[in-house]
């Protein structure tokens, strides 16, 4: 492809408006995600308690704007402002959770349409990730881990709210903490927020913004439709597995128990004395 074509469609994916058709796929997803939750007594509770239903899944929707500004000492709902959005992610939720014949589940759940939502929510997500930067970084112009912090929450604010979220459905799993398991999309998320940082922070990268930016929507998109279409869910695994063996004692954990296999215990040493 002409460098040139490349930059001018890099640029027109920068400039993309994300309402209504972006955000529209976001509360598709954070509805499955909030439906497959629930399981096989999802259309039981989502009957008998409408409200709490509604109540998870705006926090999944506004998750990372909340837990951002809340971090940031500014007002948590200060998300919950934009009427338009509120009145598009509740007509979503109602379509997902209450249409006749579970129709708008299916349709939602139908691969295709789950593609186009999934690579339309990478491309929101990318955005909320630089937004995430570019705010904290008019606060703190100089502390490169805020802005790290307000990037990958607001990239994937729902993962740390889990616990949250279940708990006002009347689920309790104290395990269910984001810091314990990071899922891809927070590492993703990092990564994305680490370039975006440098890309606007320090000359280690020359190419153009629109570049970078685009870079990391294909990044993002790639590895969803790969999740989805060839089961890849996590593709760092291996790196931080080699990363926790070389430097957080993976290895010489390894190295004691093979040398320690051929010495008898302590405990067994002396009742040998004892017998003889």
């Amino acid at each position: 492809m002409d460098p040139e074509a490349f930059l001018d469609i890099a640029n027109q994916v920068v400039k993309l408006k994300m309402f209504p058709y972006f955000d529209i796929a976001h509360c598709v997803l954070c509805a499955l995600h909030v439906r497959e939750d629930l399981g096989a007594g999802a259309t039981q509770f989502s009957r008998k308690h409408p409200l709490a239903c509604w109540l998870s899944y705006m926090l999944v929707v506004f998750a990372g704007g909340m837990v951002a500004s809340a971090l940031l000492a500014e007002p948590i709902l200060a998300p919950l402002k934009n009427t338009p959005q509120l009145i598009v992610a509740t007509l979503v939720w109602y379509v997902v959770f209450y249409t006749p014949f579970d129709i708008g589940y299916k349709v939602s759940k139908f691969l295709p349409v789950k593609i186009v939502c999934s690579a339309m929510k990478e491309i929101y997500r990318c955005k909320k990730v630089y937004d995430g930067v570019t705010h904290a970084a008019k606060l703190y112009p100089n502390a490169y881990l805020i802005m790290i912090i307000i990037g990958t929450l607001k990239g994937n604010g729902a993962g740390f709210t889990r616990l949250i979220e279940r708990l006002i459905r009347g689920v309790w799993t104290p395990t269910a903490m984001e810091f314990m398991q990071p899922s891809f999309y927070t590492k993703s998320c990092i990564v994305a927020s680490i370039i975006f940082i440098l890309d606007k922070k320090t000359e280690f990268i020359s190419a153009p913004h629109a570049l970078v930016y685009f870079g990391i929507v294909i990044f993002f998109v790639y590895f969803k439709l790969s999740s989805i279409l060839l089961g890849i869910h996590d593709p760092i695994v291996p790196f931080e597995n080699l990363m926790c063996a070389l430097f957080f004692g993976g290895i010489w954990d390894s190295l004691a128990r093979i040398l320690g296999k051929g010495q008898p215990k302590e405990g067994d040493a002396k009742d040998a004395k004892k017998t003889n």
